[in-house]
C-alpha cells in the first residue's frame, strides 16, 4: 500500500496544522519532522512537550496504519513518553518503527532527536488498527 503525506493529512488534519512534515512513509518506518518555531515552544526555548507528543502521535498512527488491515483506521489506546532531554535547536526528527504487529493492535516506538542527532524523546504506544468502516 502506498501512502502520501497529502493523504495523512486528508485523513487527519491535525498532522498538517501542528507542521509535520513526512520524510518517509513505510510499514518498517516512518521519518517524520516539526520545525521548532517559537508558536510551539515553552519556558527556556525548547519545543513544546505536547508539540514532541503529537509529532510522536501522528508519526506511530500512520506507522500502525500501515501495518494494519488495509485501510485501517489506528486510534491510540496507550501511550508512554520518556523526555530525555530539551529539544532545542530548528528541527524535531522523528522515526517511527513497529515493534509488534497483532490482527487488532500494533506497538509503535518512536524517537525524537534534535538537530545534532541527540536522542531527546522517546515514546512507546499501542495503537488499535480496525478496517475503515464504510
Amino acid at each position: 500500500m502506498t501512502v502520501t503525506s497529502e493523504d495523512v493529512y486528508a485523513l487527519a488534519p491535525y498532522a498538517e496544522t501542528l507542521g509535520v512534515r513526512f520524510q518517509r512513509l513505510a510499514a518498517d518506518g516512518v521519518e517524520a519532522e516539526l520545525d521548532c518555531v517559537h508558536a510551539l515552544s515553552t519556558v527556556g526555548g525548547g519545543l513544546h512537550g505536547g508539540a514532541l507528543m503529537g509529532l510522536a502521535d501522528v508519526s506511530a498512527a500512520v506507522c500502525a496504519a500501515l501495518n494494519g488491515p488495509e485501510n485501517a483506521v489506528p486510534a491510540t489506546m496507550q501511550s508512554s513518553t520518556n523526555f530525555l532531554r530539551p529539544l532545542h535547536g530548528r528541527i524535531a526528527s522523528a522515526v517511527a518503527q513497529p515493534l509488534h504487529a497483532g490482527r487488532t493492535t500494533v506497538t509503535v516506538e518512536v524517537n525524537i532527536s534534535d538537530d545534532e542527532g541527540r536522542l531527546c524523546v522517546r515514546v512507546v504506544q499501542t495503537i488499535a488498527v480496525r478496517a475503515a468502516r464504510g
